[in-house]
C-alpha cells in the first residue's frame, strides 16, 4: 500500500503543500480553520509526521536541485516530469534552475568556458537552498567532466555524463539497430542514413548501430548512402535530394532526428517520390509534430520520463547512503505510424 504523502494531505484539506508543511513544522502561523482542516486530514489519512523530525535530525531538507541546460529543448520537459513523478512518491521537493543555454550560447557547447559561469551560479544557488543532491540535465549527450563542482553533495547526470559520477542514458546504438531491423523486416535492404553532427556522441553511436545492422543482415554497403547532416531541416532536405538523384536511390532513409525528416518529406515531394510507396522514412525522438506531418512519421521514441525517474531514484539512494544497484539503460520504443511501407520486388522492378 502506498504511503500517505504531504501532497495527499494537501489535496484532502484543499490547501497548498506549503501550508501542510507549516502546520507539521509549526514554522508559520496558520488560520485556525485551515489548521483544523489540515490536522483532521492528517488524522483521517493516518499520516505519520515523524519522518520530518528524522530528516531534520539528519540535516536533510528532502529537497532535490535540478539544473536543466535549457527547458525549452525537447528532451527536458519529460525528463523533469519523471523526476517529479518520483519526487511526489517520496515527499521530495524539487527546485529547478534553467540555464537557458540554447538562448544564451546557441549550439556552441564545445566551448565550456562560455557557459561555465551559468552552471556554477546554478550550483551556488541550489547549495544556498540546502538541497540534498543535484540532477544535471544536458541539452545533448556529451562529456561534462569538470564543468561544475557540487561541493561534496551527490550529483547524477542525465543526457550528459562525467568520468566520475553516475549518469542515466539510453542506448543510442541499440535504438538505431532496432530501427534498421524494423526496415529490414519490411523488406528494405538499400537503406540510407542521415546523421547529425559528427562531434555528437549520439550521432556516432547511431552510426555504429547502422553499421552493425548492415553487417548482421548482410545488407549491401554503399558509402553513398551515408550522409552527414546537422540535425536541422535544411540538411535533411539537401541530403535527401542527393540520395534520390543517385543512379540507384535508397528505398528507405533512417534520419537521426525528426527535424531532418521534415526536410526529407519536402525533398521527396519536390522530386515526385511518394512516401511510403516509393520511399520509406523513419526518424528519431518522437517529437510532437511527427504525429501531425503527412504522412505521420514512424520514429524511435526516447525514454525521457524513465531517464528522469531513474536519475532521481539513483540520487535518492546516494543521499540515503545506499549502494546504487546496477543501472539498466531505459529502452527506446518504436512508434509505428504511416511513413514506412513494405518493399516488394514488383515495386522494385517498377522503379527500375
Amino acid at each position: 500500500m502506498r504511503k500517505t504523502s504531504i501532497k495527499d494531505i494537501a489535496l484532502k484539506a484543499n490547501v497548498s503543500i506549503a501550508t501542510v508543511s507549516y502546520v507539521l513544522n509549526g514554522t508559520r502561523n496558520v488560520r485556525p480553520e485551515t489548521h483544523k482542516r489540515v490536522t483532521e486530514a492528517i488524522e483521517e489519512l493516518n499520516y505519520k509526521p515523524n519522518d520530518i523530525a528524522k530528516s531534520l535530525k539528519r540535516n536533510r531538507t528532502n529537497t532535490i536541485g535540478v539544473i536543466a541546460e535549457d527547458v525549452t529543448v525537447f528532451n527536458a520537459p519529460d525528463i523533469i516530469d519523471g523526476i517529479n513523478d518520483f519526487g511526489d512518491r517520496h515527499d521530495l521537493h524539487i527546485l529547478l534552475v534553467n540555464l537557458r543555454l540554447d538562448k544564451r550560447i546557441g549550439r556552441n557547447f564545445g566551448d565550456t568556458e562560455a557557459y561555465r559561469k551559468y552552471a556554477a551560479n546554478a550550483v551556488s544557488e541550489l547549495l544556498s537552498k540546502q538541497v540534498d543532491g543535484i540532477i544535471y540535465i544536458g541539452v545533448h549527450t556529451r562529456d561534462l567532466t569538470g564543468l561544475i563542482d557540487a561541493e561534496g553533495i551527490p550529483i547524477v547526470y542525465t543526457y550528459g555524463y562525467t568520468q566520475n559520477d553516475i549518469s542515466i542514458q539510453y542506448n543510442d546504438e541499440q535504438a538505431s539497430y532496432e530501427a534498421m531491423s524494423y526496415l529490414v523486416r519490411k523488406g528494405h535492404s538499400r537503406i540510407a542514413i542521415i546523421s547529425g553532427l559528427m562531434d555528437s556522441i549520439p550521432s556516432r553511436q547511431r552510426l555504429n548501430g547502422y553499421y552493425r545492422a548492415v553487417t548482421d543482415f548482410e545488407l549491401p554497403f554503399d558509402p553513398l548512402l551515408i550522409k552527414m547532416g546537422d540535425w536541422e531541416r535544411e540538411s535533411g532536405y539537401r541530403l535527401t535530394a542527393e540520395l534520390l538523384a543517385l543512379p540507384e536511390p535508397p528505398t528507405a532513409i533512417l534520419s537521426m532526428n525528426d527535424v531532418m525528416v521534415v526536410g526529407v518529406l519536402q525533398a521527396a515531394d519536390e522530386c515526385g517520390v511518394s512516401i511510403p510507396g516509393e520511399l520509406s522514412v523513419i526518424g528519431f525522438d518522437n517529437r510532437e509534430f511527427s504525429d501531425y506531418l503527412r504522412p505521420r512519421i514512424t520514429t524511435m521514441g526516447l525514454p525521457l520520463h524513465e531517464m528522469g525517474y531513474q536519475a532521481i531514484e539513483a540520487l535518492y539512494h546516494l543521499i540515503n547512503g545506499n549502494k546504487v544497484q546496477t543501472l539498466v539503460m531505459p529502452e527506446c520504443r518504436l512508434i509505428e505510424r504511416d511513413s514506412v511501407g513494405v518493399w516488394h520486388s514488383d515495386v522494385e522492378q517498377k522503379q527500375e
